[in-house]
């Protein structure tokens, strides 16, 4: 149909809409096909199926390590192949959770265990606007999870192995050399990120400072990285230029390699589009076919999709593209301003105009994110940038030496140095907290309405006339009509009891300034991640600390609070709801006869054990019971 539309369009003299109306359909029904395609589910030997009426069964299950993921604080976490449950052969992924103990077993890629447990659903946060794990989790094809002791384990010495496997030994290999030249552990996990694609072992500090400084792209390897790899590879192998079919075995030797350093790398999904897309390049360049880097993005594009078509969810994947449009799109106009003679300042104003360039491209979404804007990015993008071909270059020739017993001591500790010294340097940028803007709302609406202003923007920069104008002025009223639509969509007054385990927090929200009651100690700063979320989520304007009242007034209803000394006394009023806290001895059934309230609230400072006596009661006696740690946060509307 598209092919028969594409004929009669190309024929007719006057163009019509058809054509694009059809190829816009026939995609759409491309993506729906591909997505349902890959969906797991709809194998019929998926593990769905065989569990899907014995959640709380255990079950023999044999499976495969697919992916070592950063441990958490009580757990270390993998992404695993499940191969058989109860000798049935099945087929999915799903997340492990390996219970850390003094004699934890190490998994790595494709080791192949057997254990008995059962299957547990993905749990959904908790409290108002915290990120959603399960759903990101869920993007990925992973709808369960398992809760094992490493004792529980047994490994079945299984030979096989896969590629992702190949490249995990390649890379525990690499580790091992690089351990005897005493790198520490920062320096360590620095050059795991940068030249392995492997971040797990990064410090929480580090991670902070560099996302703080602007930096954060460094870490991931992307475009840049390919890019400057490319440009290597091609100086070395400039002399194969110089034979019959050079530049063939040239081209393929150089996207083999990319490929290779993909697969080392994990196949995360901006490595995936810069290696695609510097592929394609290649290929075209080879047989001397005009290339329009548009073309070539969208193509890269639309290969990835259709074999990883949720990638487009994927957040690397959308700051990737979005950069690289923005530096194909916005560079050229802003390198043209000024082009200096000196080959050093042109060097630092391109590198300027590039990472300008990025950061336009990347700030609706990063904001929408990670709610914060580093205001010196260009200071840390025009030192190190430019140092970038030089670490890496060197960082590989280190590996290499490394891998083969003959890197001298000397060469890593210069390594070492520059690692170290570009951590202190981030560090500092870091430490500039005032031109750093954090906790900044930016809902979904403002990402379209604002990239929809900047495409304006640049066109009408460009080239000034009438039309362009006309665009900009539309842009900015659609931008104005968004702040309005998000200003009435998101005002809402409510009482909010929040979960967070061992500790009690409330939330009273009225008119965009809310009261936080806690009882935290100076010591305690984790709860302050849920109070930071929900205020951001919320578009908080004003945050007030108090302490935990025993009495709450919301909107004609009545909160009770008992905390650990269970007195009440309430003789003027008969409470909608009692929140209990810091599990008090108190006979329930005696309070529910006396006070008669319609919720019994227990948040996360209870005993579990109390909590699931006081449950029964409530069941027995017919009153509505929620428990914050298996329920989430209780939201009283007003």
């Amino acid at each position: 149909m598209l092919l028969a539309a594409y004929t009669f369009s190309k024929n007719r003299i006057k163009k019509t809409i058809w054509f694009g109306v059809i190829s816009m359909i026939t995609m759409l029904s491309i993506g729906i096909l591909i997505i349902n395609f890959h969906n797991p589910k709809n194998n019929p030997d998926h593990y769905s199926h065989y569990i899907s009426n014995s959640l709380k069964n255990n079950e023999t299950i044999c499976f495969r390590i697919r992916e070592v993921l950063k441990p958490g604080l009580y757990y270390n976490k993998y992404i695993i192949d499940i191969i058989s449950i109860n000798d049935n052969p099945v087929s999915g992924r799903l997340l492990l959770n390996i219970k850390k103990s003094p004699h934890n077993v190490s998994p790595n890629v494709d080791d192949t265990y057997i254990t008995r447990s059962s299957f547990k659903n993905l749990t959904s946060p908790l409290n108002p606007h915290q990120f959603d794990y399960k759903n990101y989790l869920k993007k990925n094809y992973i709808y369960q999870q398992l809760f094992i002791d490493a004792q529980n384990l047994l490994n079945t010495n299984s030979s096989k192995l896969t590629l992702l496997g190949v490249a995990d030994h390649i890379r525990d290999y690499v580790n091992l050399k690089l351990e005897s030249y005493h790198f520490s552990h920062d320096e360590l996990a620095i050059i795991n990120a940068l030249l392995l694609g492997q971040r797990q072992e990064i410090s929480q500090e580090v991670y902070s400072n560099y996302s703080n400084a602007g930096a954060i792209h460094i870490l991931a390897v992307s475009g840049l990285h390919i890019g400057i790899i490319l440009i290597l590879l091609n100086f070395v192998l400039k002399p194969l230029e110089y034979y019959r079919r050079g530049k063939l075995i040239k081209m393929l030797i150089i996207i083999c390699l990319l490929w290779s350093f993909a697969l080392i790398t994990g196949l995360s999904a901006s490595v995936t589009r810069a290696v695609t897309m510097f592929s394609i390049l290649a290929i075209a360049t080879n047989l001397k076919r005009p290339t329009n880097i548009y073309n070539t993005l969208a193509i890269s594009m639309l290969i990835i999709l259709l074999c990883k078509p949720l990638f487009l969810f994927d957040i690397g994947f959308q700051l990737s593209y979005a950069a690289v449009f923005a530096i194909v799109l916005i560079d050229p106009f802003l390198y043209k301003l000024w082009q200096p003679s000196n080959k050093l300042f042109n060097l630092y104003w391109h590198t300027l105009t590039i990472t300008i360039s990025a950061q336009l491209g990347i700030i609706p979404i990063s904001l929408y994110y990670f709610h914060q804007f580093p205001g010196l990015f260009f200071i840390s993008n025009l030192i190190i940038v430019p140092l970038l071909g030089f670490i890496l270059g060197y960082g590989i020739l280190v590996l290499i030496l490394a891998a083969i017993n003959v890197l001298p001591q000397a060469l890593a500790n210069f390594y070492g140095f520059v690692i170290e010294t570009m951590n202190s340097f981030v560090k500092w940028i870091a430490t500039q907290e005032t031109f750093l803007f954090k906790d900044i709302s930016f809902p979904v609406v403002y990402v379209f309405t604002f990239y929809f202003l900047i495409l304006t923007l640049i066109r009408f920069l460009i080239k000034q006339n009438y039309q362009t104008l006309k665009w900009l002025l539309i842009s900015i009223l659609i931008l104005q009509l968004g702040v309005v639509y998000n200003a009435i969509s998101t005002t809402s007054n409510e009482f909010v009891i929040f979960h967070k385990s061992r500790h009690t927090i409330l939330g009273n929200l009225q008119n965009r300034k809310a009261q936080i009651a806690h009882d935290f100690d100076n010591a305690t700063k984790s709860g302050y991640n849920i109070i930071k979320d929900y205020k951001i989520g919320k578009q908080i304007r004003e945050v007030a600390f108090t302490k935990v009242l025993p009495v709450y007034r919301i909107d004609n209803k009545n909160l009770l609070v008992i905390d650990s000394l269970g007195v009440y006394k309430p003789k003027s009023f008969k409470p909608d709801y009692v929140l209990i806290t810091q599990s008090p001895k108190i006979n329930l059934t005696r309070l529910i006869d006396s006070l008669q309230p319609k919720y019994i609230i227990a948040d996360g400072s209870n005993y579990p054990s109390y909590i699931k006596r006081w449950s029964n009661i409530c069941l027995e006696k017919n009153t509505s019971f929620h428990q914050t740690s298996k329920d989430g946060a209780f939201v009283i509307r007003q």
